[in-house]
């Protein structure tokens, strides 16, 4: 166990005490799936993560695996391997592996390899006019900047027709990967059935002023991740291995125009591992008029968008409530389909309002090009557009393409008053340390800076060779743990990130690093927001 130790930071001082055990995960390597794995939906699969750790994943699956059941998939960067049952296999099965397999040590979660689908409400076209980009102001923003092809953003989603004449100039020469199909080319394997990832496409960057059809929001340089079939479903597990490839390939904007299947810690490791290497990620907040948003959006690594009208009400089948974050256009808008299904088509979803979202993120980082994701996602939200719904149903406000690229980032100023600019600062600060073995952790507690931060997000960074989780507890003066906590971070490897939107400040921030396994260095960063 950790001696105890105190250090003068100042107003940011931490303190370490006293705390317990749990979970984390792993990072490295390539993704490597048996041939003849069907696209879409997965239900026969289940997904086992595997400590980092663990030196032979398999190996330490292998002997829980039942009868005909096989390991038929691998990821070595987000670690997990894929287990499918036999079609006959009962639900009992599956639950009796779940079960087994995870009473192995170094086993950190096995769950169902859920279903996603497209977050897309189909109707017909009301309106012959592009609405989206005037509404968000992004032709005024075009004034400033018409965008940048050293911006990218990935879109997630079922494959799309990157030789479109209006989306080609913006899709790069290598366009994507197919993870639904496993290979090289996302491409759709039937154009007449697909509309929606080129759709999605053309809301974000369709190209802007090339006398052809339809603008995105700005000329970003796009490439796909191909996860859903043409009828719009996808697996757990090919999602989060387009969402963990489109990170490496450096894309600043990953847009997920999907949802469904609930909580998945394969999912939300997917996330993390992409926030942490850089990227933004924008998502769908869903289509079933709840109060909550869907997953993928409400994941605190994600930003949730909702949809509203030409109107600038809240779309009737929109989600909204407490993760809402900013909304935009996403009722009957025009963009790129596929050319054998005439090019051009108007859809409805919060489906097509992240796009437009991730078009003006992506116009955004072309005039400040510094912006780091979190930063983006600040400036976003504080540039929003207040159109008087509230704040469940469109979060900061609708996104304002104009007010993003003229705002200076951290002046705090919104797209209605830009002589109010508030203010925009922060504070970061990093303490090292290190750990033992299982049986040791580090506590913390963050005295705060700010009387009312906008956003606090603290990071770990530890030892490849070890899994090492992050535990936060706000509002309370009881030192978090593996079996007390507000928010956690348990992938599986020890690179961790917890972001807190309006914390509570009545006590001071309490945080526990705790080792799931393996020892080893590591820095603990904390950054709050003004």
């Amino acid at each position: 166990m950790a001696d105890d130790d105190n250090r003068g930071l100042g107003r940011r001082d931490f303190v370490k005490a006293t705390g317990a055990a749990a979970g984390a995960a792993a990072l490295g390597g390539v993704v490597s799936a048996t041939p003849g794995r069907k696209p879409g939906a997965k239900e026969d699969e289940v997904l086992v993560g595997v400590s980092a750790s663990v030196a032979d994943r398999k190996a330490k699956v292998l002997d829980a695996v039942p009868g005909k059941a096989e390991i038929v998939h691998e990821n070595d960067k987000l670690s997990y391997v894929a287990v499918k049952f036999p079609s006959e296999a009962s639900d009992v099965a599956r639950e009796n592996f779940i079960s087994t397999v995870t009473k192995k040590d170094g086993v950190k979660y096995a769950e169902k390899n859920e279903t996603h689908t497209t977050m897309l409400s189909p109707n017909d076209p009301q309106f012959g006019d592009q609405y989206a980009p005037q509404q968000v102001r992004s032709d005024q923003a075009w004034d400033e900047t018409l965008g940048d092809s050293s911006v990218t953003i990935a879109v997630v989603d079922t494959g799309a027709q990157y030789d479109h004449p209006d989306l080609a100039g913006n899709y790069k020469s290598n366009p994507g990967k197919d993870f639904a199909d496993d290979d090289s080319d996302p491409y759709p394997d039937v154009p007449s059935d697909e509309y929606h990832g080129t759709h999605v496409s053309g809301c974000a960057a369709a190209v802007v002023d090339n006398g052809t059809g339809v603008s995105g929001q700005g000329n970003s340089s796009l490439i796909n991740g191909r996860a859903l079939d043409e009828g719009g479903s996808g697996s757990t597990a090919d999602i989060a291995d387009a969402v963990q490839w489109a990170a490496d390939q450096g894309a600043d904007v990953i847009n997920m125009s999907l949802g469904g299947g609930g909580y998945t810690s394969t999912m939300k490791n997917a996330v993390s591992y992409a926030q942490n290497n850089g990227s933004l990620i924008i998502c769908a907040a869903g289509n079933n008029g709840s109060g909550s948003v869907s997953y993928p959006a409400a994941y605190s690594e994600c930003m949730a968008v909702s949809a509203v009208d030409s109107n600038e009400n809240l779309a009737s089948f929109s989600q909204y409530g407490s993760s809402v974050e900013i909304c935009a256009p996403g009722v009957d808008v025009l963009s790129t389909t596929t050319e054998t299904r005439g090019s051009y088509e108007k859809l409805s979803g919060t489906s097509m309002a992240t796009p437009v979202t991730s078009g003006v993120a992506g116009l955004t980082l072309a005039k400040w090009s510094s912006l780091a994701n979190n930063e983006l996602r600040t400036h976003l939200k504080n540039t929003a557009k207040d159109i008087g719904l509230s704040s469940d149903q469109q979060g900061s406000g609708q996104v304002d393409a104009y007010a993003a690229v003229t705002t200076e980032p951290g002046s705090g100023g919104g797209g209605d008053d830009p002589d109010d600019p508030g203010s925009g600062d922060s504070t970061t600060e990093t303490v090292s340390g290190s750990l033992s073995g299982y049986w040791d952790y580090d506590d913390y507690s963050w005295s705060w800076t700010y009387s009312s931060p906008s956003q606090i997000k603290i990071e770990l960074s530890g030892p490849s060779s070890a899994d090492f989780d992050l535990f936060v507890n706000e509002g309370t003066t009881t030192a978090a743990s593996p079996s007390n906590y507000d928010y956690s971070s348990t992938s599986t490897n020890s690179q961790e990130t917890v972001t807190i939107d309006n914390p509570d400040t009545s006590t001071d921030l309490q945080i526990d690093v705790d080792s799931y396994s393996g020892s080893g260095s590591y820095d603990l960063t904390i950054t709050e927001y003004q």
